[in-house]
């Protein structure tokens, strides 16, 4: 019994080895997940689609549009009253069916007017009298208020401002697109920052082992006293703690890392990259001017800048004049006179259609005017909040070039200080490792103490941290650097 319940286990073990998933990444291929998976980036295409159909909406309602009414057959039945002559009342029942339909074609103009043609025909059937009467109308009009011609046109202006709103959707997404980058960087890093911290702490724990190996024999033969031997026992012991916390450290890292670019948890992830970089050497002016001409936050503000300007054209608007212009043509026919309910309809329609030709055209034409007088400046004071709206979007235009300005230039200067350090400490961890190594064959010769071997190895964990997190913030500046400029130093390129 006990033999199969070890062979189930052991069957059951293999199984999910088999269903778990193992990923060896690198940078490049985290982000492709997370563009792919990962919550907000689904966000993102989702705010996309809005976008664009925002505009096409916004399109759509300058474009022609038809419509089509229905009357359905709509049966009436009431009582009516009848007085005679000498005052006496008598009521009856009036039965009638009553159907139309109407279609319309309307054709929006870019000076804010609109063409239409309509085409309507209704019947009503009266059962009281079994008579019949149809009407068939047809209407070729115009509509066009005279003054978005010199004053506000809200169908441009609207147009305008569905564009102005789709470029900022556009560009905030591929803002939040390189944001998802830097993101997917900085935890790539910090979980590459655990592994090679986790790698320290056991090469640290194996260098504490040996040296603790190499004090139990000197002291088994006499060399040293016993509080070395002691001591280097308790130094083994903080090894071994410190690497039980790396690795509780780097399996949280590790969890976060995967639910940030959208993987089961179940999965195992590797990654692969080593130490190795590219200097990079940034042009300050480039990267400047870069930012001041691809980042959101300044086409943000020519936007914010378009609109108060459309919003101060509207407000002026106001107190000029109104005037429209509204005319039409229209044919009309009908049956001259009420026909027996049992006409054929084919009969109705040509007694329509020879009326619409002996029936002269109906037309009209006029204009209206709306002169506002007397408001008590309130439009005025509201044109003038409107300016200072104006001048405020400026003003704050130009602070955020200042700023973005100064941003990039503190950003350059630590990309290159973090790279010089980078190279300082790349030497830094050699020179290190080398004193560790000649430290360890002299303690080892009982030329020195394990107070000193203590120190030179306290001396090369820290060179080998500094080093990791010179690394790490010199990729983090250059994912930063082309986040805030829209341009890949690294690869030396643009990002559109």
């Amino acid at each position: 019994m006990k033999r199969i319940t070890t062979a189930l286990a052991a069957a059951l073990c293999a199984l999910a080895a088999t269903a778990q998933k193992t990923y060896n990444l690198s940078l490049e291929e985290s982000i492709a997940i997370a563009r792919k998976e990962s919550y907000s980036m689904q966000s993102l295409e989702l705010d996309a689609i809005i976008a664009t159909n925002n505009l096409r909406a916004a399109k759509g309602q300058v474009r022609t549009n038809v419509s089509m009414n229905f009357t359905l057959p709509q049966y009436t039945q009431t009582m009516s009253e009848y007085e005679d002559e000498a005052g006496n009342l008598s009521f009856y029942s009036v039965k009638r069916l009553f159907a139309s339909s109407d279609l319309t074609i309307t054709q929006p103009l870019p000076t804010a007017g609109r063409i239409y043609v309509t085409s309507g025909l209704s019947g009503t059937n009266n059962y009281n009298s079994e008579l019949r009467t149809a009407t068939l109308r047809t209407r070729l009009g115009i509509s066009q208020p005279i003054d978005a011609l010199y004053g506000y046109n809200s169908v441009s202006s609207a147009l305008k401002r569905a564009k102005l709103d789709y470029e900022r959707s556009m560009k905030s997404i591929k803002r939040e697109d390189l944001d998802l980058i830097y993101q997917v960087s900085a935890s790539y890093y910090r979980l590459l920052s655990q592994e090679k911290g986790a790698e320290i702490a056991r090469m640290n724990l194996d260098r504490q082992s040996e040296a603790y190996e190499i004090s139990k024999n000197k002291y088994a033969a006499g060399l040293i006293r016993e509080v070395e031997a002691l001591q280097m026992e308790v130094d083994m012991a903080e090894a071994r703690n410190s690497y039980d916390l790396a690795i509780q450290e780097l399996a949280s890292s590790r969890n976060s890392f995967k639910q940030l670019i959208g993987l089961e948890m179940n999965a195992a992830v590797n990654l692969r990259t080593d130490l190795h970089y590219k200097s990079v050497e940034v042009n300050e002016d480039k990267a400047v001017a870069t930012a001041v001409e691809k980042r959101l936050e300044m086409r943000e503000r020519d936007i914010q800048v378009e609109l108060q300007k459309l919003s101060l054209k509207q407000q002026r608007a106001q107190r000029l004049p109104k005037i429209s212009l509204e005319a039409y043509l229209e044919r009309t026919g009908v049956n001259k006179s009420p026909e027996d309910i049992q006409t054929p309809y084919d009969k109705t329609m040509a007694d329509i259609w020879n009326n619409i030709q002996e029936r002269p055209a109906d037309y009209s034409i006029g204009m209206r005017m709306s002169v506002p007088i007397l408001d008590w400046g309130t439009n005025k004071s509201n044109v003038r909040s409107a300016e200072a709206r104006l001048r405020q979007a400026e003003l704050t235009k130009t602070e955020e070039r200042r700023q973005i300005e100064t941003e990039v230039k503190n950003l350059v200067a630590s990309v290159r200080s973090s790279l010089s350090r980078l190279q300082l400490l790349e030497k830094n961890v050699a020179v290190a490792e080398k004193s560790f190594s000649i430290t360890l064959q002299r303690f080892s010769d009982g030329d020195i103490d394990s107070q000193a071997l203590a120190l030179e190895r306290n001396r090369l964990n820290l060179a080998q941290k500094s080093h990791l997190e010179a690394f790490i913030t010199y990729q983090l500046g250059l994912s930063d650097l082309m986040r805030k400029t829209f341009y890949d130093f690294l690869n030396d390129r643009p990002i559109e």
